[in-house]
């Protein structure tokens, strides 16, 4: 068991590392921080989200998200779709600017999640991404006990 420990959280924070890495570099040729990653991609994603929703999609906190959300509008990538007194529940949005930037996050991620499964059968990558939703599933449920106690 102490083995499977050992392998399995070495593992994750050796992809989350390299992760960032990557992030940090690819972001450095757009003038950008890798903080900013995330909210571009999932706004292109998933479309116009408020802030309170974009700290749940990046698990990233208040404080932190309201920086980003600054930085990404000042640099003109996105804009608050409406004038509301509380600006956490605007939603806002991609920029024709910011939906090219974030085309080209999508393309980079794409690329770097084909090169970083090179190799791997598609029964295989399945089945990894199975038992990775498994996994983490079963710990939020242990973390949410935690919340409990």
């Amino acid at each position: 068991m102490e083995n499977r420990y050992t392998k399995f959280t070495l593992l994750i924070t050796n992809i989350y590392r390299s992760i960032h890495k990557i992030k940090s570099y690819e972001m450095k040729k757009l003038g950008l921080k890798s903080t900013h990653v995330s909210c571009l991609f999932y706004l292109h994603e998933f479309g116009s989200q408020t802030a309170a929703a974009l700290c749940s999609i990046c698990d990233e906190d208040k404080a932190s998200m309201s920086r980003v959300l600054k930085d990404l509008e000042n640099k003109g990538y996105i804009v608050s779709e409406e004038t509301l007194p509380k600006k956490y529940r605007s939603k806002l949005s991609l920029t024709s600017t910011g939906s090219k930037v974030a085309e080209k996050i999508s393309s980079i991620a794409a690329e770097m999640v084909s090169a970083g499964s090179n190799g791997l059968p598609e029964e295989n990558r399945n089945a990894f991404y199975n038992s990775l939703e498994l996994i983490a599933g079963n710990l939020e449920k242990i973390c949410e006990e935690y919340k409990n106690d």
